[in-house]
């Protein structure tokens, strides 16, 4: 059963969050917040094949529903 105040073990760090709808692509950042079904990534940017990353104006807010898994980044 979840909590009104559970939030992942992996906030205020560093995050790559790779999608389903296209797995070239992937979004690192800062896991700021969760608002139910939504992450927010501060700082963020986007990973395409090959290492290129290109930064992101403001934040990145991402549907879990798209989320294929998160890695955290030490």
């Amino acid at each position: 059963m979840l909590r009104w105040w559970w939030q992942p073990p992996c906030l205020l760090k560093v995050v790559i969050v790779n999608l389903k709808d296209d797995h070239t692509t992937a979004i690192k950042g800062a896991l700021w917040s969760t608002a139910g079904p939504w992450l927010t990534l501060r700082a963020a940017a986007m990973l395409k094949q090959g290492g290129i990353e290109t930064p992101i104006d403001g934040d990145a807010l991402i549907h879990t529903g798209n989320v294929s898994f998160v890695q955290v980044l030490p």
